[in-house]
Parts: C-alpha cells; sequence; structure tokens
C-alpha cells in the first residue's frame, strides 16, 4: 500500500494541507506580475507552497511562466547566470529545438554552449564563456525581460535559497547589478525564497541594500495544530485506517507543528498502525524518529564550542534571564559578549532561529534529543 505522507520533496495535492491563504495571495502576486520575498526555515513547504500556487496560476492564465531556481548548491555568478539562462529558456520553451533557437536568437553578444542528453525530453544545458557574461552581463539579467516580450508572456522567475547569493564575490555589486535590471523589468516577476531569516531580512529591510523594500514579504509560520490533526485524520481514513484525536493530536505536539517532521512522524506511525494508530503507537515511533536521527545529532553537537553547548542547556531548560549573573554561574557562561557570541553563531548554522526576538530551536528533534539524551548524561 502506498504510504499516504510525503516528506523530503514536493507535497502536491492531498500531501498538501493549510496554507490557504498564503497560497491565494501567491497565486494573486504571480498573476499580477507582484514580486514576493517568502521567509522561513528549511522543512516548512516553501517549495510546495510555491509548487502549488504556480500550477494554480499558470490554469489560470495560459501566457504565464514559471520557472523554478534552487541556490542551495550555487556559489557563484558564473554558476548564477547559466542556470538563470537555462531554466529561462527552459520554462518558454514547448520543445528543445525551440530551446536551442531561443538560445542562439536571443543573445546579441555572448555565443551560448548549447547540448542534450540522448532523451529528446531533457533540458537543454546552456553554458557561456566566462570572460564574455563578464563583459555582457545584462544579456542574462534582461533575457525573461526579452522573451516574455517577444513571445507575449508573463513569467515569474522562483529563486529558492536566494541568500546564498550573499557568499558570492563582492555580493553588494551583484546585488546592485541584479536589481538595476530587475527593478526594470515589465513582464517579469521574482519570487525570492531564503531559509535564512536574519540574511533574507538584511537583504530586504535594511535601507541600505539594493534589494529593500523590492517585493511583498512573506513569514511562512507553522501549520496549525487542528489543520494537521484534520490532515492526519484524513490520511489515515483514505487508507483504510483511522487515528484517534488524543493521538493525531500527540504527533503535532511531539514535533512543534513542524511541517516536515509530521508527515514523517505520522508516516512512522501509519506504518506501525493495523487498524487504529493510538497514543502508544505514537510513542513508539517517535522514539524510533529519535534514534534514527541521533547520529547526525552527535554529529552536529560535535561541532558546537562548550560556551554554545551552555548557552542551549540553558535554553532547553526555559531560563528567561540567561544573562543574569545567577544564570550564568549555574550553566558557566563566562560572559554575556559569550551570549552573544553564541546565539549568532548558532542561528547563522541553522540550529536556532530568531522571529522578532524570541528564540527557538529549528529542529524540534534534536531540541528533544538535546534535553532527554544529551544533557541528562
Amino acid at each position: 500500500m502506498e504510504t499516504p505522507f510525503i516528506f523530503g520533496k514536493i507535497a502536491t495535492e492531498k500531501n498538501f494541507t493549510d496554507r490557504e491563504k498564503e497560497t491565494a495571495d501567491l497565486v494573486q502576486n504571480f498573476t499580477s506580475l507582484i514580486n514576493t520575498i517568502i521567509i522561513s526555515p528549511r522543512r516548512w513547504g516553501k517549495s510546495s507552497l510555491v509548487n502549488k500556487a504556480a500550477r494554480l496560476a499558470m490554469a489560470q492564465d495560459t501566457n504565464l511562466r514559471i520557472c523554478h531556481i534552487d541556490l542551495f548548491n550555487v556559489r557563484s555568478e558564473e554558476h548564477f547566470y547559466s542556470l538563470l539562462a537555462q531554466k529561462v529558456i527552459a520554462a518558454t520553451s514547448t520543445k528543445w529545438e525551440e530551446a536551442i533557437e531561443s538560445a542562439k536568437s536571443f543573445f546579441s553578444h555572448l555565443v551560448p554552449k548549447i547540448s542534450i542528453g540522448t532523451d529528446p525530453t531533457n533540458e537543454v544545458s546552456i553554458d557561456f564563456d566566462w570572460d564574455e557574461v563578464k563583459r555582457n552581463p545584462d544579456e542574462v539579467l534582461d533575457l525573461a525581460e526579452k522573451i516574455a516580450r517577444k513571445k507575449g508572456l508573463k513569467i515569474v522567475i522562483c529563486v529558492s535559497e536566494f541568500q546564498n547569493i550573499s557568499e558570492f564575490t563582492d555580493p553588494d555589486y551583484f546585488q546592485e547589478k541584479l536589481y538595476s535590471h530587475w527593478q526594470l523589468h515589465q513582464s517579469v516577476a521574482f519570487c525570492l525564497c531564503g531559509s535564512k531569516r536574519h540574511m533574507m531580512l538584511e537583504m530586504f529591510t535594511d535601507t541600505s541594500k539594493p534589494f529593500y523594500k523590492f517585493g511583498n514579504l512573506m513569514f511562512l509560520n507553522k501549520i496549525e495544530t487542528l489543520c494537521l490533526m484534520d490532515f492526519f485524520k484524513s490520511r489515515f481514513a483514505d487508507t483504510g485506517k483511522e487515528i484517534d484525536n488524543e493521538a493525531s493530536y500527540l504527533i503535532a505536539k511531539l514535533v512543534d507543528n513542524h511541517p516536515y517532521y509530521a508527515q514523517q512522524l505520522a508516516q512512522l506511525s501509519w506504518l506501525r498502525t493495523k487498524d487504529v494508530c493510538t497514543v502508544e503507537i505514537v510513542l513508539e515511533a517517535h522514539t524510533a524518529l529519535v534514534e534514527q536521527l541521533s547520529l547526525l545529532f552527535v554529529t552536529i553537537t560535535e561541532t558546537l564550542t562548550t560556551q554554545q553547548l551552555n548557552y542551549l542547556k540553558a535554553l532547553i531548560a526555559g531560563e528567561k534571564a540567561i544573562s543574569s549573573t545567577e544564570v550564568m554561574h549555574r550553566y558557566q557562561i563566562s560572559s554575556t559578549t559569550s551570549i552573544s557570541r553564541s546565539k549568532a553563531a548558532l542561528i547563522k548554522n541553522d540550529i536556532l532561529d530568531n522571529k522578532a526576538g524570541e528564540i527557538s530551536f529549528q529542529d524540534p528533534i534534536y531540541a528533544y534529543w538535546l534535553k532527554t539524551e544529551y544533557f541528562v548524561k
């Protein structure tokens, strides 16, 4: 029997739950060519949301094309330009012959290096001479606008992990270059997504940065408990099984409403259920999940300094005044400066999240493991 829960890949159709308002807002932005900035930690469902909104928006407007670019492993301008050209041409071409023709006809100074695989359905691969691109970056940055005008299309370029451009050589200059082109586009809009809240906020809310107020800001929250409970019940029922209220509530509670872990723990519980999923089954599945991830958590923890671990221990214990002399002494924290440094490093490394001054763990299972396994030794 096919599992009713999906994690680690795009959630579609029945596997997608809640986010009605965000979906409607995003569809409206796509069809109206309004720039959107989406910020949330990784594995909170940004990609699934963008994918669903893209399908709905293109169904509403047959002249709309949406291309998706992932910068997770992109660390250079060269890679960025090649990926941008490749994805824009693929999204606006119905077949590979058309893609090759577009690659040739929309460049006047650059000569693209084009290759395709043996399968005619393969996406066309495009590369450039990097020295030529450095002399003529405008051609790549304006490619989508040129294609949109020539073909009578509207294009939305969705970029995930957008904050990674901060790691390029001379990132401020690169941002200025992007903005100087993108702000002029009339037939193209952008949906820029990022998982590092502090970096994304600096890019889009700092008045000194080029992308200040570039588009509508959208912050994804965790999914509400009642929505998750209804989702669990529905998916269990689709496969001829049941889950009682206490068990469905416990799944949401144990993962702190984290979208990815909610699906994963629900699946582990479903696999252990013959007829009705109970609290006992969920607890057994949760224990298995923690054990499954323990080696990863050990590896993460080994990279942390003693002061960072002392800060996390105080945080997990629920200490509110960590910078007080009493608390610092109790947890062997050397100074308030150490607290600031530890907090900044842990946020940068995606262990903690800072939402409006409220510090929380990005990974609720890691927090549980620290509290019940690591700090009790």
